[in-house]
């Protein structure tokens, strides 16, 4: 459990650290503005769209084997990014965190799930999800922490010492498994990854270059025809690396959509609520996240206490609530926001939404867990890890998009009329999701029965 939680926290912070300390790394290494976008969006792409792969890799070749070799891609990515002496070399670093990151972290759920007994997987998949939540929030705060204490090159540093320690924990401690699968399936790779990256690659550029500009153009189509060829050929595949019939269950499909959108409201509002603290309240990176807490820290407290609970009544009712409960927080945010607002206005928003994303990690993750057989759980960990990544990017796209349409940078005025229509997105994309998840199968959870959900037939709930 700890080893798969700090795999896991270390690989999910990365995705928003690196983005208080742009400025000093534009000081230091030069570059424009669209070398500062790829720091973020190397990682970003990669990670999204190599999650499947990594997680085939694991059933093909040991997910032990290959959680130690996607450790060790991930340390080395990080001391070169920390030693980078060009943007261009910093940018090729941060793919290669991306690569590493997709690989452990689909496996962190399946060498956890076989490592925990069924009766007690919610609790230990409630410290797993308050893990990686804290992660993804406190980023913005622990990279300007480091930036403004020591230097931007810490907030890669910082991953060498942990993955120098996890590596020989994890070669002495964890057992060995195996998926069901002998060949990788490369063909389906090659049209998930291309189409997904053509998907995401336009979502992160499309207001950078615009959305009609021609590469953007080319990333949809890309995806529009890729993906479809992707569900046709996994339908006839003889080994497919996404068994179409997963999403028979109606479980395993509702939890995934739900994902998405919670994905798209949550990651996109934190994207605009960080810079809101700096840029209207005056706060520096480090005073804004620490103003956060309510909401970043909230996590590790109700993260265990839901799992818990969904092990006694199951995951779909608490995950529900805590979508229901981010989808009212977002919606406070939006009502009490302003220009000279107090900080105390907002907590309650802070509180509820910290709530919230507790109550969704560890009981959506079991629920993905206890739909497929304990063999495709890699498969599946790395779909929902995927679509995650996804919606994140959607999130921050879509929202970024109606704040810019409706507001800007220009004064603490503009840019409230923009982050209030788009913190209104994001509340009514999470409120879908809660709804979406009221159509799941309110009962006690594979993880807690000790047995997949699933029939003969393959087929769950």
């Amino acid at each position: 459990m700890i080893i798969t939680s700090v795999a896991g926290f270390v690989t999910a912070l990365d995705n928003l650290i690196v983005t208080t300390a742009l400025p000093s790394i534009r000081e230091d290494l030069g570059g424009g503005l669209e070398d500062l976008e790829w720091t973020v969006s190397a990682y970003t792409l990669t990670f999204a769209v190599l999650l499947m792969f990594g997680a085939s890799l694991g059933d093909r070749f040991g997910r032990r084997r290959m959680f130690l070799i996607g450790l060790g891609i991930f340390t080395t990515a990080s001391a070169a990014a920390a030693l980078a002496p060009g943007m261009g070399e910093l940018i090729a670093a941060r793919a290669g965190q991306g690569l590493g990151a997709a690989i452990v972290t689909p496996l962190t759920l399946t060498l956890l799930s076989a490592a925990v007994p069924p009766e007690r997987r919610g609790a230990a998949f409630g410290i797993w999800g308050a893990a990686s939540g804290v992660a993804v929030a406190t980023g913005p705060l622990i990279g300007g922490t480091l930036t403004e204490h020591i230097a931007w090159q810490a907030i890669f540093w910082v991953n060498v010492p942990i993955g120098v320690v996890l590596i020989p924990l994890s070669r002495l401690l964890l057992d060995e498994s195996h998926g069901p699968n002998s060949r990788l399936d490369l063909p389906g790779t090659v049209l998930a990854s291309g189409g997904l990256f053509g998907v995401v690659y336009a979502l992160v550029r499309g207001n950078a270059d615009g959305w009609t500009s021609p590469s953007i153009l080319a990333g949809f189509a890309a995806g529009a025809v890729l993906l479809p060829a992707f569900v046709l050929y996994e339908l006839r595949a003889e080994n497919p690396m996404l068994p179409m019939r997963l999403f028979r269950s109606r479980a395993f499909s509702i939890i995934n959509a739900a994902s998405l959108l919670m994905f798209v409201g949550m990651f996109g509002s934190i994207f605009l609520l960080s810079q809101y603290l700096q840029t209207v309240g005056g706060y520096s990176p480090m005073e804004a996240g620490v103003r956060m807490l309510p909401w970043t820290a909230m996590p590790m407290v109700v993260g265990p206490l839901a799992g818990l609970l969904s092990d006694r009544i199951g995951g779909a009712p608490v995950v529900t609530v805590g979508m229901a409960f981010n989808a009212v927080g977002l919606a406070l945010w939006a009502i009490a926001v302003e220009p000279d607002v107090s900080y105390t206005a907002l907590l309650p928003a802070l509180i509820v939404c910290g709530i919230g994303m507790g109550m969704f990690f560890a009981p959506s993750a079991n629920l993905v867990m206890s739909t497929v057989r304990p063999e495709e759980e890699g498969i599946a960990s790395g779909a929902n890890n995927a679509i995650r990544e996804v919606g994140g990017a959607i999130g921050v796209a879509t929202l970024a998009a109606v704040f810019s349409a409706q507001g800007g940078y220009e004064s603490a005025t503009r840019f409230v009329d923009g982050l209030v229509p788009a913190l209104w997105l994001g509340s009514g994309a999470v409120a879908l999701a809660a709804v979406l998840a009221i159509f799941m199968p309110h009962r006690r959870t594979a993880g807690a029965s000790g047995s997949p959900a699933l029939s003969s037939s393959g087929k769950a709930g």
